[in-house]
Parts: structure tokens; sequence; C-alpha cells
């Protein structure tokens, strides 16, 4: 799938940009602060249906205008045309639409354009809590397999009516408490499954991009915990279920699930330096990409990179650039603020890239900065 242009209005600091865009590398020079990184929101959103930084979508609107909009004019392998359009004003439902026509479900979207994205929030899929790490694997899965969404959505609903029922002060209908628990069940051990076969196939994918990128210095695992490990879902979940009630919430389901990352052999957390962690952190998405690219729309993927170069040195930065420029991968859309840095990118793709100054939130053209 490539882009080949996109139209902003009022996106966070973007004022009106039309760009016109390379089949290949897209990069956006600028300063902290002005506007480069909302322009790879904007392209994440016409993916996902949602900002990448910021879930509240009236807070994405320029905070001098009454509404935002992102059209992107796509173009598949076989040259079908594809046009995508969101907007949305102040205090109404946003609209999404697919080649002039309103998606019913925004999940129904999810997955037709994939979609991979490497930014310095990316440093809390180690440093934060297990929360950020379900959200990797549930954000992959998604994009490929849209039974896997709909039971997380099933889920999530049978989770939070569980959840109130346990907060109440009187005691809690016991059928119905058991209706919500039948459903965790359910669609929880269709997650696992999901989570579970992903994770087993992912695994050597991750680890061959680590080998390549730091020259094989050192060795990183992944190990996926979940109370599903533990039995059948329904006896784990009603097991505890007098703790439950006295917390007021549910203490075991695969909302629970944990994603162990390990540098060799130990929690990376704990072991890795900035420039392992970054290391870990480009190996976790490149190797998304390449799943992606065999699975879900068989399409490849764009790729976003947010601020690449920050804590690599040079001969891991010299590894990434090889394996992006190279022909697995296709679109590429790339931010820094050092045009030495994206010298090294251009020199060793040819002539097929385009080079955009991005100031205060006007994006120009620039071939010969």
């Amino acid at each position: 799938m490539i882009l080949k242009h996109i139209s902003i209005l009022n996106y966070k600091n973007i004022g009106e940009a039309e760009l016109d865009l390379s089949s290949k590398m897209n990069c956006f020079l600028g300063n902290n602060g002005q506007g480069k990184t909302n322009l790879l929101d904007a392209v994440y959103y016409l993916s996902f249906c949602k900002s990448f930084a910021n879930s509240v979508d009236s807070q994405n609107i320029r905070h001098d205008a009454d509404f935002f909009m992102i059209q992107g004019f796509y173009e598949h392998e076989d040259g079908t045309p594809e046009e995508i359009y969101c907007g949305m004003k102040r205090k109404l439902k946003k609209q999404f639409k697919r080649n002039k026509k309103e998606y019913k479900r925004l999940a129904e979207h999810i997955g037709l354009i994939p979609l991979v994205m490497v930014s310095p929030a990316d440093a809390d899929l180690i440093a934060g809590g297990s929360e950020e790490r379900r959200r990797f694997m549930d954000l992959v899965i998604s994009q490929y397999d849209a039974g896997y969404l709909d039971a997380l959505v099933r889920y999530n609903k049978a989770l939070l009516q569980r959840n109130a029922l346990l907060k109440m002060e009187e005691e809690p209908d016991i059928e119905l408490l058991v209706l919500w628990e039948e459903a965790m069940a359910q669609e929880g051990e269709r997650i696992y499954a999901g989570r579970k076969a992903y994770i087993d196939e992912f695994i050597p994918i991750f680890q061959n991009f680590y080998r390549k990128i730091s020259g094989n210095k050192e060795l990183v695992g992944l190990n996926y915990v979940s109370h599903c490990q533990r039995g059948p879902l329904l006896e784990v979940i009603q097991r505890d279920r007098a703790k439950d009630r006295i917390m007021g919430y549910s203490l075991h389901g695969v909302h629970k699930d944990e994603l162990e990352m390990t540098l060799d052999g130990f929690p990376i957390k704990k072991e890795g330096s900035q420039g392992q962690n970054k290391t870990f952190l480009i190996a976790l998405k490149l190797a998304q990409f390449d799943f992606l690219k065999r699975t879900g729309s068989k399409t490849t993927p764009l790729l976003l990179l947010d601020d690449l170069f920050d804590k690599l040195d040079a001969d891991r930065v010299e590894q990434i650039v090889k394996l992006v420029a190279g022909d697995s991968f296709g679109q590429i859309f790339i931010t820094d603020t050092n045009r030495g840095h994206l010298d090294q990118i251009l020199s060793r793709i040819g002539n097929d890239y385009k080079l955009f100054r991005v100031t205060d939130g006007e994006i120009l053209e620039k071939n010969n900065i």
C-alpha cells in the first residue's frame, strides 16, 4: 500500500498541508516542536481511526479551529486507488469514509492500511505497565484478525459489567455475575489463543532483527504469561470471586496478561542500556512490520520512523539504515532534526525520495535544502 497524497486541515498545529509523497522514502526535517510528529500522527490516524498520541479526538483539533480533516489517497500494489477520509467538528461525532462511503463501524477499517510506527513513546513498552505490552500485541493482531478485535470489545464489555457488580454495596445478582464471567471466559480464551499464536511465531522474527542490528552482541527474548495457563479461564476467574468482591474489581483474566521482555536472560527493564533498549524496541517494530506484511491484507505496511537516531551508536544506525532501505520495506516516513542523519539514508536509496521542511506546522517540500 502506498500513500500517494495527503490533505490535512487543522490537525494539531498543522493548519493546512497538501503533500505529494514519494512511494519509497519521505523525510521530514525540522526542530523539535514544529509538527513533524503531528504529520506522522495524521498518517497513523488514517490507518487506525485515532491518534497515536492522544485518544481524545477533540483535542486533536487545532486550537483556533472548529474542525479537523485528514484525507489520504492511496494505491494498492495492483494499482487500485483507495480514498480514506476523516473529519470531525467540535462536539460532534467524527466521520470516517472509504471511497466516499461512511463506515457503519470503525472496526471495519482496521487492517485495510497496515502500518507500523516507531516512536520515542515506545519506551513505555519496556518501562511502562503491562497494559502497554498487551496493547502492543492487540494492535498487531487486530490488523489481520477482525474476529480478535470483536472478541476484545466483547471481553472488555463483560469485564466492565462484572466490575460494576463487584463494586455494589449490596450482594450482586449471582446469575448476572455468572453470565458476565462466562462471557469473559469465552472471549478471554479466544484472545489468549490469538496472542499465544502470534507471540510463538513472532519471537524468532524479532530475535533475527535484533541480531542484525546489534551485530549479534546480545540475546533477547519474549515470554507471554497469562492466567489462561493456569487452567480453564472460567474456573480461574471464579476461584477468587470472594477476593474480587473485597477488592471491587476482577483480579484474573486476560486483562492481566504480561509479555516479559529479556536481555541475556534478565529483564531488560533492569539490565538494558539506553542503546540496547532502543535497539530492542526497533527490532520489535521491524518484526511487527515483517509479520504484518505476511498476514492480514497481504499488502506491505507503511513504516513510520519518528526520531529514529536518538540514543543509538553509529554501527546500529548503519544496520537499521541497510534494513529499511532494502526491498523488503515499502513506503517509509522518517523524521529527524539532523540533516546529516537523513543524508546517510538518502545516499543509500538513490533518487526515490522526498525531503520536507517542517516549521511551525507548515510543511514544504525541499529537495535541495
